[in-house]
């Protein structure tokens, strides 16, 4: 009988601790999402002529990817703030002029944050 208490014991930890590693790793997957597509908006950045309503995208983007990133520093994936952050990128690609491959980066990331939204429903 101790056996089999001890037994559940120790799966009943590892019930515990494999979710939380898992929601770890997400969460460690998302910030490395968020990281690239802030470079890859300061590198589109550095290539755009600097224009009052561009560069406001660009900060809106970055400053809407940075306040969902801060949210999961504190474990916790706002799906409002994820929403913002994919608008502020979608409006950057949209009304932006941007060279191809830039463009095509940010339009990567754009899936990306997706792919990572509807992980989460």
């Amino acid at each position: 009988m101790r056996t089999f208490i001890a037994a559940a014991a120790i799966l009943s930890c590892f019930a515990v601790a494999v979710p939380a590693q898992i929601e770890r790793g997400f969460h460690e997957h998302a910030r490395r999402v968020i990281d690239r597509a802030q470079d890859d908006l300061r590198r589109a950045e550095d290539f755009e002529r600097h224009n009052g309503k561009e560069i406001s995208r660009y900060e809106n983007a970055q400053k809407q990817l940075s306040e969902f990133d801060r949210e999961l520093t504190k474990d916790h994936f706002d799906k409002g703030k994820i929403d913002d952050a994919i608008g502020g990128l979608k409006d950057v690609v949209e009304h932006n002029t941007l060279d191809p491959e830039g463009r095509d980066a940010l339009r990567r990331d754009l899936e990306d944050l997706r792919a990572l939204r509807a992980e989460r429903g």
